[in-house]
């Protein structure tokens, strides 16, 4: 084959074929010629000359990474992973060639992968499903273009490989994207801020991920609050690369200011930071979370040095409105940070009339502690079990360091709840720990709005008493009003009661301002589902698995969604899919019932009795309750009561309980939970 053919080379390592073909099949679904063949991975010397020649030959170049690839340090993909590179020495900076790919929650920065490929924009599709905009993109990247149409001096962005790039760990990384803030009254030309509020917007298609939404065609943006503001993860730009915890600290400081200011709309620490690493483009970031400002900015340090910029871009159409530098001698950088995070928001001009601007309650001095807290976060809300151990670690250390830490306390307790509702911690000992966690938060730091939000959380899902958990929750939103994870916790109280107007009001006030806080959109899924609206929740649940491929419950909840709609094969494909032994057992059962394969739905509720009975007599009743075998799915119900089962706060409104509704028993059982009837 000779001459620069139109066709897409996908590379991956055998265990990934699946995922693979997937991705070939909606490629040629549209007209795109696709190499990819399993029947030619026969290897020898004629094969490998083919596969070079293809290599040579391709438009694109489409390398599927993975945890396979991660674990094998050797393999003949690298051999084809090398060849591109090669390639791409040979070609002009205008043509877009690489078009990594990652299928799982691999990390962009830490993947063993050759540095080209960091150098450009990685996509992902979660299980190899391609998105209509992936594959609308793929079809504008192999499209030729006249040179007539291309600018002498700079291309267009698809085409230039340096400037699609969403992860670069060189000299140029691009820093985190930390959108967060609506902004009160700002002069030096801010008087058109212009954003929207987007999260379950989120994803605006609801299968797209954020690499693809980059990529594709800036689309018109929507009425957005003019005075609304998204702080950006700072750049560390130190030649030495050490300096993250002070950028990110920086970021933090000023969204922590501005967020009280009135009337200013600043989206939280979650979702700001939910694109430090990625290159997305302005208008997307802005977009995304629905404001009509940018600030961004960079930390350099040399010896005692400090020099930090920042800079304020209005989102729709790039212009810089104001910028600044500021040049201070490091002693206490806690004070250093202080003063340029005040010094911005001044500059900014901001009408404050929220109280002093001040560090936020329950910090530390101690640099390092501060950094370990940090990161904490940044793994926390993976929600995972890898990161949350990992989290766990990182508060341990942090209050280690510094035992009067409550921000690191109130965290670690908020840890050690995902923790115990992911299986990890035994529920009565992880729940008690967590409370005596938060209580000594508060006793270091009184006011701190998230540790009265996690003992609003526990009095709900262990004490079942709904007036200490409401109390709990109405002090933490009196000290702050917008407090995303107070609102979220209302919501679920709301939503555990029947009350699921209030509760979708209480979530989408939290998404408002933090609209990419993954356990919030589950929590708006979950209303959808338990209001029966399954169209929206099945958008819902496919966004949060598009934005956090690995988010614990997700898959378990959209199954019982697709269930709902009748799409029962599907249900089961997508249980199929969870990696989690017991998120996925917890559905199995029912689903193969419903696919009438009988025996095999016996052995599922057989295993899931057997090996988790002790901790799953919820789904344990469900599965029973979905079989119409009411007597089952009373008694272990009863065991769920008994064990305190966080899961009955969701009891109200799940469908999968509907055969026991009319049965004097489960209402018996209702009232003495003191919750109302479905």
């Amino acid at each position: 084959m000779s001459g620069i053919s139109h066709a897409v080379f996908i590379s991956y390592a055998s265990q990934d074929a699946d995922a693979a073909r997937r991705i070939c099949d909606a490629l040629r679904a549209a007209g795109i010629e696709v190499w990819f063949d399993q029947s030619e991975l026969r290897g020898g010397d004629v094969w490998d000359r083919q596969i070079r020649q293809q290599i040579h030959d391709c438009r694109l170049f489409i390398p599927i990474i993975s945890a396979n690839t991660e674990a094998r340090v050797e393999g003949y993909f690298r051999r084809e992973w090398k060849l591109a590179v090669d390639r791409t020495h040979d070609l002009s900076e205008r043509v877009a060639f690489l078009v990594p790919i990652v299928i799982d929650s691999t990390s962009e920065a830490k993947a063993d992968v050759p540095d080209a490929f960091r150098h450009v924009q990685w996509t992902r599709l979660p299980g190899g499903n391609a998105s209509s905009g992936f594959v609308e993109r793929i079809r504008r990247l192999i499209t030729p273009v006249p040179s007539s149409a291309l600018p002498t001096a700079t291309a267009p962005a698809e085409y230039r490989t340096g400037q699609i790039s969403t992860t670069t760990n060189g000299p140029h990384r691009v820093a985190r994207v930390a959108l967060w803030a609506l902004g009160g009254v700002v002069a030096l030309g801010l008087a058109y801020f212009v954003t929207d509020r987007f999260w379950l917007s989120k994803h605006r298609s609801a299968e797209k991920p954020a690499a693809a939404v980059a990529a594709a065609p800036t689309p018109a943006m929507p009425a957005i609050p003019e005075k609304s503001v998204a702080v950006l993860p700072f750049v560390d730009m130190s030649e030495k690369k050490d300096q993250e915890y002070l950028a990110d600290g920086m970021a933090e400081e000023i969204i922590n200011l501005l967020a009280r200011a009135p009337d200013l709309h600043v989206p939280a620490r979650t979702s700001s930071f939910y694109f430090k690493g990625k290159s997305t483009k302005v208008p997307d970031i802005a977009r995304e979370l629905s404001v009509s400002h940018i600030l961004e900015g960079s930390v350099r340090r040399s010896g005692s040095r400090l020099r930090v910029t920042a800079q304020l871009i209005r989102a729709d159409n790039g212009y810089h409105l104001w910028s600044d530098t500021y040049d201070r001698d490091v002693r206490d950088v806690f004070q250093v940070q202080d003063d340029i995070a005040n010094a911005v928001v001044q500059a900014l001009q901001i009408t404050l009339m929220g109280g002093p601007l001040t560090r936020q309650r329950g910090g530390t001095k101690d640099l390092e502690a501060y950094q370990l807290y940090l990161r904490g976060l940044d793994a926390e809300w993976q929600n995972t079990r890898s990161s949350l151990t990992a989290g766990r670690d990182y508060f341990d250390q942090a209050i280690h360091r510094d035992s009067r830490f409550g921000l690191a306390w109130g965290e670690l307790a908020r840890d050690t709840v995902l923790m115990t509702n992911n299986g990890m911690i035994l529920g009565s000992v992880g729940y008690e720990l967590s409370r005596q966690q938060a209580k000594h938060a508060l006793q270091l730091s009184p006011d701190l709005a998230e540790a009265h939000a996690m003992l609003g959380y526990i009095s709900r899902v262990q004490d079942f008493d709904w007036a200490a958990s409401e109390a709990e929750l109405h002090r933490a939103l009196e000290l702050d009003p917008t407090n995303p994870t107070a609102l979220m916790f209302a919501a679920q109280l709301s939503r555990a009661l029947g009350r699921f107007d209030e509760a979708e009001r209480q979530v989408r006030t939290a998404l408002a301002r933090d609209p990419l806080f993954t356990i919030a959109i589950y929590t708006l899924g979950t209303i959808q589902y338990n209001t029966r609206r399954f169209q929206e929740a099945e958008a819902t649940f496919r966004r949060l698995l598009a934005l956090a491929p690995n988010f614990l419950w997700t898959r378990t909840y959209l199954a019982k969604t697709l269930l709902a709609e009748g799409q029962v094969d599907a249900a089961l494909a997508v249980v199929l899919q969870e990696r989690d032994e017991l998120n996925r057992l917890r559905l199995l059962p029912t689903l193969l019932q419903a696919v009438n394969r009988n025996s095999e739905a016996d052995d599922a509720l057989m295993t899931l009795i057997t090996r988790f009975g002790d901790t799953e007599a919820y789904f344990v009743a469900m599965n029973y309750a979905f079989r119409g075998e009411k007597d089952r799915a009373l008694e272990w119900l009863e065991r769920a009561h008994d064990e305190k089962a966080t899961e009955l706060a969701q009891l109200v409104g799940e469908r999968l309980f509907d055969n026991l509704a009319s049965d004097p028993r489960y209402k018996a059982f209702l009232g003495k939970m003191n919750l109302p009837e479905s």
